[in-house]
């Protein structure tokens, strides 16, 4: 099959900031591009050949736009997976299979998986109905505090809520979900996995996440990860482990805890480009985004290694403001060495909205998470 400058055709389902950043790819290579998005605004819009409007929930949108394509990927897991599924019956290459899609769609499922396949996770209890929480609690069956997810539909930092007391389980929506077990960990971590079509893998190096204490998103994504390498190795076993049982195709992106006994336990994955791959663009050989349109495609996999140091700040929408975006102080910013912004392309701001990031790079690590310190202290992401 010819990829380049042919009448081949990739889709897309999903035209938020990662399709876009695949597009920065696929126009290096001249890939045809057809992208589905619900919304008319979608960052993608600009970037792909064709543009479908259409919700990525409804069956006959998904089906129809999949029957047009040569091979399908995703850059979100909220997909109609019964029209993906059909699809495959059909013949259609879709990527990530829809076997592994299923798995990890649903949380409550991804979970038993682990413990199914002895990947080690946090402890957890299944629910029906978030209903069913304060019962299990009066008799002794779940201990305060855990974490609770949505089964469904929860990403950045939303179906996701930490219950310390009781009164934290009000206003929660009464739907299937997880109660988890906290777990005391020194560090987040992350590894990217690649898997093509052929079946060759490699690994990224292993990053490490810095979280911001109240939006429960990441605030500082940082490759290499500052651990010992006997902890860097056990991460990226766990994390091919993963990769050996779901036969995922693409990326799978595996969030990992560091516990203080330093045990690596599995926390999510993503079958897909990740926040945490993004310093990829500016620090390694070959870039997340690169890496997935070769791996769908059976081509040959890329060098996973980074050229220099790299931290990833996200760029999100300041509290308080709602509306129109304006980014302050962004010459500022552009006057430090090894920075670079990705601005999404979104144009309304809303609080903790991931409108872009900015990737740091140096030789030396400490020089760049000091620079990265300083981005984040500059640049304001406000409303006019």
């Amino acid at each position: 099959m010819d990829f380049f400058s042919s009448n081949f055709k990739l889709g897309i389902l999903g035209g938020g900031q990662l399709g876009k950043m695949m597009l920065y790819e696929t126009r290096k290579w001249d890939i045809h591009t057809k992208v589905m998005d619900a919304s008319p605004e979608a960052p993608c819009k600009i970037s792909c050949n064709e543009f479908v409007e259409g919700s990525l929930m409804d069956f006959g949108a998904v089906y129809n736009f999949g029957k047009d394509v040569d091979v399908l990927t995703i850059e979100i897991e909220n997909v109609n997976v019964d029209a993906l599924e059909k699809l495959e019956h059909e013949g259609k290459k879709v990527f990530p299979p829809t076997k592994a899609l299923r798995t990890i769609q649903n949380k409550a499922t991804q979970k038993l998986f682990y413990t199914d396949h002895n990947i080690p996770t946090a402890p957890f209890m299944r629910f029906a109905y978030t209903s069913e929480i304060k019962d299990s609690i009066s008799n002794g069956g779940l201990q305060l505090p855990f974490v609770w997810k949505s089964a469904q539909f929860g990403y950045d930092g939303q179906g996701v809520k930490v219950v310390r007391k009781m009164e934290d389980l009000n206003g929660l929506p009464n739907v299937e979900c997880i109660a988890e077990k906290m777990v005391d960990f020194k560090n987040e971590l992350a590894v990217i996995v690649a898997r093509s079509t052929k079946g060759e893998v490699k690994t990224y190096p292993v990053v490490e996440m810095e979280f911001h204490p109240e939006a429960n998103q990441v605030e500082y994504v940082i490759c290499p990860a500052r651990i010992e390498d006997s902890v860097a190795q056990k991460a990226t076993e766990v994390a091919l482990k993963v990769a050996e049982h779901l036969q995922p195709v693409g990326l799978l992106a595996v969030e990992l805890f560091q516990t203080q006994d330093d045990q690596i336990l599995v926390n999510e994955v993503a079958p897909r480009p990740h926040n945490s791959g993004h310093y990829s663009i500016e620090a390694s050989y070959t870039n997340q985004f690169e890496q997935h349109i070769r791996a769908i495609l059976g081509l040959p996999l890329g060098k996973t290694d980074s050229k220099v140091a790299g931290i990833m700040v996200n760029l999100v929408g300041a509290e308080g403001h709602t509306g129109d975006v304006v980014y302050e102080h962004m010459d500022t910013i552009l006057e430090m060495d090894g920075v670079t912004p990705h601005i999404y392309g979104k144009k309304q701001t809303r609080p903790f909205r991931k409108m872009g990031h900015v990737t740091i790079v140096d030789e030396d690590m400490s020089r760049a998470r000091e620079v990265a310190q300083k981005v984040k202290e500059t640049i304001n992401v406000v409303s006019k």
